[in-house]
This record gives structure tokens, C-alpha cells and sequence, in this order.
């Protein structure tokens, strides 16, 4: 199975090529410069290991949440290079990868989605019909307050992600008694990405370019003056008077 990779959902760039199991990857610390760096570190990659487009079962993408601009630069290239070389599309979770990227099996994954709010979702392997691990979603990519995140069941929860960075008072608060550790260092990677896509690809889980899109959950990063003063009364904050 070959997959190429892109995942810029977040301040780095990274691309990979995965070839059986097997994979090369680039990563750059790129902060605004996704739409500058993507396609030379491409070009770089592909010529490193000898392959042409047309060769890979699948483009994959993190598909997020995540950036918005990141979001639609990996989905642009993908799309366009799907179609080029006329393979499929894999739309990956960014959540997912940064579970993957954990090597537990089970992970509540909180990504700083910044206003004061996180991407959360909680996944867990279980065993296939085949014997093998595979991911199960407890609770599915929402958008929440670090304070207002979902129970999880049970205890030995990796937490991972910059969300607890950010916020690990609260987030230890909620989820006392549930994590056996926190990775706040872990982030979505194109190699995660690409070893989902495997599945993905086995599993018909693949789209079309046309029709790749990403995954932002916030559909917006404007508040009106009452929605952020429900925000604020959720986070605990002084609510804003007029």
C-alpha cells in the first residue's frame, strides 16, 4: 500500500510517503507559510524515494479540526493532486492522528482551538474479526470549553495534545481520576495520518478529489456580543455589559 501524506492543520508542515509500512517524512516548523512550503517539500520527498504520483493507492490529508487556512490549503493540494494522478482521496482525522501518534489505546485528544476552547475527542482501540486493534470513537470531534468537556468512563486515559498545555488545570480537574498521563508535546503528523489512510483505503473509506473536503466544526471565528457572553459565563469569566 503507498500513500502520500499532507498534514497542515497546525503551525508545522509535514509530508509523507508511506510505502508498505515503510515511510519517509519532512516536517517544518512553517507557521504561515503552509501554502509556500507544501508542494516543494512534495516535490523534494517524491524525488528522495523514486516514485510518481500515479504510483500511490491514495492522497491523504488531515482533514482536521485544526486551521481553518491549514485545513484548506492540505484539502487544495490533495484535491489537485489526486486529480492529477487520478487516485482517491483519505479525509483523516487530525484528532485521530494525534491518537495514533500516541501508541495508547485510549487517548482523550484536546488540540488548542483557540477563544478559549479546544477540539476534543476521545478514541479507543478495540479488537477487530481479523485480531487486530482497531480505533473506535467514544466521543466524536466536537468543539468545547476545557471545563465543559465530555466524561470519560474508566481510568488509564492518555490525555494528549497542546490543549493540555494550555489548559491542564481544568482539564485535570474534569478528567481526575481518568488519565494515567498527559502528552501536551503530541500534535497530527503526516505519518499518523498516512497509516490511517492503510485502513482507510482497505476499508473503501476514500473519496473522490471533487469531493475531499475538510472537517472545521467551527464554523466561524466571529461571536456576536451575546454568544460571547455565554461563552464567557461558561468559562467562569465576568459576563460583558453594553
Amino acid at each position: 500500500m503507498n500513500i502520500l501524506s499532507l498534514e497542515t492543520s497546525s503551525e508545522w508542515c509535514s509530508v509523507a510517503v508511506w510505502l508498505d509500512g515503510n515511510a519517509q517524512v519532512r516536517e517544518e516548523l512553517a507557521g504561515q507559510r503552509h501554502s509556500e512550503r507544501i508542494l516543494p517539500m512534495i516535490d523534494g520527498l517524491l524525488h528522495d524515494a523514486g516514485m510518481e504520483l500515479a504510483a500511490f493507492d491514495a492522497i491523504a490529508f488531515g482533514a482536521g479540526p485544526g486551521s481553518f487556512t491549514g485545513l484548506r490549503i492540505a484539502c487544495g493540494v490533495a484535491q489537485g493532486l489526486a486529480f492529477a494522478a487520478g487516485v482517491p482521496v483519505a479525509c483523516v482525522s487530525t484528532l485521530l492522528a494525534v491518537a495514533q501518534g500516541s501508541g495508547a489505546e485510549r487517548v482523550v485528544v484536546c488540540l488548542d482551538a483557540r477563544m478559549g476552547e479546544v477540539y476534543f475527542g476521545a478514541f479507543q482501540r478495540e479488537a477487530a474479526s481479523s485480531g487486530e486493534l482497531r480505533w473506535s470513537v467514544t466521543h466524536p470531534p466536537q468543539l468545547c470549553v476545557p471545563s465543559a468537556v465530555p466524561q470519560l468512563d474508566g481510568s488509564g486515559w492518555v490525555g494528549a495534545g497542546n490543549g493540555f498545555a494550555l489548559h491542564g488545570a481544568r482539564l485535570a480537574e474534569r478528567y481526575s481520576g481518568c488519565l494515567s498521563e498527559t502528552r501536551a508535546e503530541l500534535r497530527p503528523r503526516a505519518y499518523d495520518i498516512a497509516a490511517l489512510a492503510v485502513d482507510m483505503v482497505r476499508a473503501k473509506l476514500t473519496v473522490a478529489a471533487e469531493d475531499a473536503a475538510p472537517v472545521y466544526i467551527r464554523d466561524r471565528v466571529a461571536l456576536t456580543v451575546d454568544e460571547r457572553r455565554a461563552l464567557k459565563a461558561a468559562r467562569g469569566a465576568p459576563a460583558e455589559h453594553s
